[in-house]
């Protein structure tokens, strides 16, 4: 399991308790038990939703929009074309989760990224 999955559980985990403790504080804690658990269950609430909101892949508004299938490494699908507007950069990472290499594409003018997987 890659770091990326190691930290969700993590954060699953610590979530869950703190939603939890601030429940049983704010119904049993008495009046010093309120506040601290009001804190912990929305703490708590927050990291699950950080976890249920995260976007683990590099992938373009347009793409989210358009619920198309994430490509190789996660990022734009290799057979579908870039607009013209997208220039290759010398920027290439490699994707923690995936393993994949990644080529990184911009159009200079809104200063947008694309991210597609390299062979």
């Amino acid at each position: 399991m890659g770091g990326l999955g190691v930290v969700r559980i993590v954060f699953l985990v610590l979530g869950a308790i703190g939603l939890v403790a601030g429940l049983l504080l704010v119904l049993g804690g008495g009046p010093d038990g309120v506040m601290a658990g009001i804190w912990l269950f929305v703490t708590g609430s927050i990291l699950l939703l950080a976890v249920a909101f995260e976007r683990t892949r590099y992938r373009s508004e347009q793409a989210e929009r358009s619920s198309a299938p994430p490509g190789p490494g996660g990022g734009e699908t290799a057979d579908a074309a870039l607009e013209p507007r997208f220039q290759r950069t010398d920027e290439v990472f490699v994707d923690p989760t995936s393993r994949r290499r990644m080529r990184v594409w911009l159009d200079p003018v809104r200063g947008e990224r694309r991210y597609r997987a390299e062979d």
